[in-house]
């Protein structure tokens, strides 16, 4: 009988995580400036949106580096997706609540955002459902449309938001779609 190797334990204290965890901290500090800034006046409004994007930004990176590394841990596949629906989620509310952004489209998002994550918890014993080039591509247009509505951007240039929103609604819907037709084909196989 040969021995097999020990499993590779990951510490739950690592960078990508530590990044995750600064997210989920930048969250709030988010929503005060922009509560704060009532969605007028051009200094906190950009505040706001270089907040946004700075955690935005740690997506991405704790991404890569938990894959590059190996550093992916149990934490971090239920706290990296959580984190993300809280900042896009806190921003598109607040869209609507100061009238910038139809409820139903933040409803529409929303729904989709945490319907997938409970789909991904829903079937974690019997595989991941790993994110997708559409979910990629939804994500980085639901960046871009929020970092246009936040920033004070003049006319005629933001008519720009409306449609970026606009396409990261679409592909975000459709994207759903396509994770729950996964979810169901990999509980059908177990």
């Amino acid at each position: 009988m040969a021995d097999e190797p020990a499993p590779v334990v990951v510490s739950p204290y690592n960078a990508a995580n530590i990044l995750t965890v600064l997210r989920i901290f930048l969250v709030p500090v988010f929503v005060v400036i922009v509560a704060a800034s009532s969605m007028s006046g051009t200094g906190p409004r950009i505040a706001a949106c270089l907040v946004f994007c700075l955690a935005s930004a740690t997506d991405f990176v704790d991404g890569w580096i938990a894959r590059r590394w190996s550093m992916v841990t149990s934490f971090g596949k239920i706290a990296d997706p959580i984190a993300d629906k809280a900042l896009t989620g806190s921003a598109l509310v607040i869209f609507s609540v100061y009238d910038r952004l139809p409820w139903w489209v933040t409803i529409a998002i929303l729904v989709r955002e945490w319907g997938v994550t409970l789909l991904r918890l829903w079937v974690i014993r019997y595989g991941i459902i790993p994110a997708s080039r559409g979910g990629k591509l939804k994500t980085v247009l639901q960046i871009a449309a929020i970092a246009w509505y936040l920033w004070p951007v003049p006319k005629p240039f933001d008519v720009v938001g409306p449609w970026l929103m606009g396409a990261a609604l679409i592909v975000t819907v459709v994207t759903g779609a396509d994770y729950v037709v996964q979810a169901v084909r990999l509980r059908r196989r177990h």
